[in-house]
């Protein structure tokens, strides 16, 4: 028998790619139940090629009896209805940054921390990291296990999907008024994203980072060594899906680019593709609908004793969110931390 499975925040972006990724990878599923606020009850979502979803309202359902829930509706919502669902014995698997860096919550790659997962059980609620920082650490764990990162400084390139489907419009409208002069003014954006780049994602910190770089840096500390340091510049560009970003990596001893090379070529998750000539690398268009992190553009850093640096890109929605919690589940249930229904 397969697993009673809720999804919250069915009909956003990474809520449909969730439901989508179920049905694709073929997740033991018992019964699925697509759930949202209240606009979007009675909405319907296809889940497989012959199963027609209808959505239900988060707040009048009770957890008892679910065995999963994947939320992906807003922070504020994770915060009221994950532990209540966690409370009922649903274990969690949680998308928002809600729950990330608090004590007893697992933060979680499968293909770099799975043994985190051992650790559920204290909350019942795991954490999926923050998109950029997901395709980031995959890249970066084989070669810290070669020679050990210290420091990172890293620019990402993130789509507007990372800001949802209302993010995605305002691209799509200001795009198509850049043409007959009738620029709208931004709603989703502080500033007009068509043709444009945004150095800002999330709000300022106090110490002038973002909370979108603030997250890069502890999460990378807490899903893969304490003692790295990490410097990031996050920037939303006018691209509809897939993250890009541009990674320095000082190390704390030698390490090669061709064992670089040998160590992603190894790693499940990550396809490297990099030949130095013209188009020889892989852009974030091409990263769309694909479930690896690709790699390209390796080199040496010289200006540190020990360096690399490297280009990354991901589908934001796939590996950044939906896989990666999806996989979580295929963990657990692999590693038979769930109590499968008899």
């Amino acid at each position: 028998m397969g697993y009673r499975v809720a999804v919250v925040g069915a009909t956003g972006a990474v809520g449909r790619e969730i439901i989508k990724t179920l049905a694709e990878r073929e997740f033991p599923v018992r019964e699925i139940i697509a759930l949202a606020s209240g606009r979007s009850v009675g909405q319907q979502i296809s889940f497989g090629e012959d199963t027609v979803l209808t959505v239900k309202a988060l707040d009048a359902f009770d957890f008892k009896g679910t065995d999963i829930a994947l939320f992906s509706p807003g922070a504020a919502v994770s915060a009221v209805h994950a532990p209540r669902a966690a409370a009922a014995g649903c274990v969690v698997i949680d998308n928002t940054s809600q729950f990330r860096m608090e004590p007893g919550v697992p933060l979680v790659v499968p293909e770099v921390n799975p043994q985190a997962l051992r650790a559920f059980a204290r909350r019942n609620i795991i954490a999926n990291p923050n998109c950029s920082t997901i395709q980031m650490v995959l890249a970066l764990k084989p070669l810290h296990d070669i020679a050990r990162v210290k420091r990172v400084v890293v620019s990402t390139y993130q789509s507007v999907s990372g800001a949802g489907k209302e993010a995605m419009d305002e691209l799509w409208s200001q795009t198509r008024a850049m043409f007959v002069n009738e620029m709208p003014p931004p709603e989703q954006f502080p500033k007009q994203i068509a043709f444009n780049c945004i150095p800002q994602i999330d709000v300022f910190m106090d110490d002038g980072a973002t909370k979108e770089e603030w997250k890069m840096a502890v999460e990378t500390r807490k899903i893969l060594d304490p003692d790295i340091q990490v410097i990031a510049t996050c920037v939303r560009v006018p691209v509809f899906i897939g993250h890009a970003e541009a990674v320095h990596v000082e190390f704390e001893g030698q390490i090669t680019e061709a064992e670089a090379r040998a160590a992603w070529r190894a790693m499940p998750g990550v396809t490297l593709l990099d030949t130095r000539e013209d188009g020889g690398y892989t852009t974030p268009a091409e990263s769309a609908g694909e479930d690896s992190v690709y790699v390209s553009r390796l080199r040496r850093d010289r200006t540190v004793p020990h360096g690399l640096a490297f280009w990354c890109v991901a589908d934001n929605l796939r590996k950044g969110a939906a896989l990666n919690a999806v996989q979580i589940a295929e963990a657990l249930d692999r590693e038979e931390l769930l109590k499968r229904p008899a």
